[in-house]
Parts: structure tokens; sequence; C-alpha cells
């Protein structure tokens, strides 16, 4: 396969672009330290051998294809349920024990060529028969043109019965930003497709700067979802409205969803009473070592569950990716219960 082909694809491109750049640091690296041993050897007068250095260079640049092909061939397929139980005073009673899957950044390109392990991942989520499902955006990573193909799957995905359904928003790869050889009016175009795909094709609940109310009995609560509004270091689309979205009566009890979490920390957190908001965005770079990933000192809300006061954020780190690769960060499922807190 010629390195033309096997890399006609975005995420493709991004890999095996990710791939020299590392590796080029890798072998730099080697040889600064050797230069700069030999600085130091000439005045020293002690002889500095340049094997040690050229071997580092080999086995730094053997582990990092070694990383590159695990990521590639198995890391972005093994997901993971991650279960989360929240306890919240306002939660309303009817509400207590509900069972909500949060997925996100599903990036549906990534997965071409294995649609079955999506549509896998699609069968795990209706087995856990969740009250509602909630995604919080990127279902695609260029155009428009990713939909058709994934059709026979995302329309499999189902909340149990006599559940609420499937609530999204938009993510910034939704508003087609990347497209960069289409023009403006291509692009909006895709957009608009998109949004009928998920609202008639799907059936879910797209919620674009606009609010649901889901009741039980005489209880209800509310599900907010929110524009991308990115409000970070790295600010792509800001077109959320949460004023707008909340309304002027948001319920006793909310939850906000959104696709950039640094949106929680600058819009949310003691400005609102929004008790519970669902994000993801980060994919937590794709790279987790030990619970630590890069991405962390771009968004201090990364990956997991985040807690301030009453308010808390759940980051989710996403299914699919922009590109097709994953160590660590294993693709996500979040099965968050519900409980109201006893005195």
């Amino acid at each position: 396969m010629s390195l033309l082909s096997f890399t006609k694809s975005t995420p493709m491109k991004f890999l095996v672009i990710s791939f020299f750049l590392v590796a080029l640091l890798l072998t730099i690296v080697p040889h600064v330290a050797y230069l700069i041993a030999r600085a130091v050897g000439s005045v020293t007068d002690t002889h500095v051998r340049y094997r040690p250095f050229a071997f580092a260079n080999i086995i730094a640049v053997a582990l990092w294809a070694l990383v590159i092909a695990y990521g590639y061939y198995f890391g972005r397929f093994r997901h993971e349920v991650r279960q989360v139980e929240m306890e919240f005073d306002n939660l309303p009673p009817a509400f207590d024990g509900i069972r909500l899957v949060h997925i996100s950044d599903i990036h549906l390109d990534s997965w071409t060529g294995h649609e079955a392990v999506l549509d896998t991942i699609v069968s795990h989520i209706n087995s856990l028969n969740p009250d509602i499902i909630c995604f919080t955006g990127d279902l695609v990573s260029i155009r428009a043109e990713e939909l058709q193909r994934f059709r026979h799957i995302l329309t499999r995905l189902h909340t149990r019965p006599g559940g609420y359904g499937i609530f999204s928003i938009l993510g910034n790869h939704d508003y087609m930003p990347y497209a960069y050889k289409d023009n403006p009016r291509q692009r909006s175009a895709d957009r608009r497709q998109l949004v009928a795909f998920e609202q008639d094709t799907l059936g879910w609940h797209l919620l674009m700067n606009h609010r649901a109310v889901l009741r039980r009995g005489d209880d209800h609560i509310t599900v907010i979802g929110c524009e991308n509004q990115s409000v970070g270091f790295h600010s792509v689309i800001r077109r959320g409205n949460l004023r707008k979205a909340m309304g002027d009566n948001p319920g006793i009890f909310s939850i906000l969803l959104t696709h950039d979490p640094t949106q929680w920390r600058k819009e949310v957190v003691g400005k609102t009473a929004i008790p519970l908001t669902l994000a993801g965005h980060t994919h937590a770079m794709q790279f987790r070592v030990c619970g630590i990933t890069p991405v962390k000192l771009v968004y201090p809300e990364c990956d997991g569950l985040y807690t301030e006061g009453p308010q808390r954020l759940y980051v989710n780190i996403g299914l699919g990716g922009t590109m097709p690769w994953r160590v660590g960060a294993t693709p996500e499922i979040t099965l968050i219960t519900l409980r109201r807190k006893t005195p």
C-alpha cells in the first residue's frame, strides 16, 4: 500500500504527520545531547562516544513506532463503560435513580472501514437500558458526507422503552470549520444537512441554545443544550447563548449539555444554579498514561468528574477522534446514575 493511498483520509493524514513530527523530535534530542556532551568533554578532556546516543535515537523512534501501532490497531477499539453515581439535594424524588448515558466526539470518519466496531459500541450502549442518552457534540470531523455511511448504525441507538430518547448538541467540528477547501455557502449547507440528519433521520432531540423538559408524574427536570462555546485557549467556535438556552425558568434541576468544558468554569460555576454539566471535546488528547494526559495543560477540566461547591462537571473523552489512534485514553461510554441526596 502506498503512502498516498494510506493517507487519503484526513484523520490518517493527522496520524502520519504526528508520527513523523514526534520521530523527528526524538531524533534531534539525542543528537543535541551528543553535541552538548562533546562540548563538555572538550573542556574536561573526556572522550565522548557517539554510539550510545545513536542507540538512544533508534530505541526512542522504535518505541514511538510501537506506540503508534498499538494505538492504531488496538487502543482505539477498546472502549469502556465508566460508571458514575452522583447525589444532589435538589433532584426531584421521581427522578431518583435515573440512568443517563453520556457519549461524545464520535467523529464518524475515524470509523470508516471499522463500522462493525462502532455497531458493537451502539449495541453496548443499548444494553445499558438508559432512561436518557446525551451526546455532547462532534458527530463528524470534516464534512456532512460522513453521515450516510453510518446511518444504519446510528439509527439503532435508543433508550429503554418509556425512556426520554437521545438529546444532542453540536460540537466545533459539526460547524464544518475545517473543510478549508469549501466556501462558506457549502459549509453552511453541510451544517444544515447535519442538523436535519440528527433531527429527522435519527430522531434525536438536537438542542441549539434551547432546552427540553422531562416529566415524571408531578416532577420535572430540564435538559439544556448550548451551541458550541469555546472560551478557553482553543477558541474556535463561539455560538453559545446560555441565557437563551436556560430560558426564564430553567426548572428546579437542570442538566447542561455543552461541547467545550471551558464554558463550565467561565459561564456556569457561580453564575448559574445548574447542578450538572456534561461536556466532551478534549479526547484527553487521545493519550493518557497513569491517569495523566498532556491536554490538562490547556484544559484544566479535561477528563472525568469535577466538583465546585454544589455544581459538577463531567467531561467524557469521546469515542472517536481526529486521528484513528488512542493510547491509554480509552474510548468512553459514561453511565451516570443520579440520586437524590437523603438528609
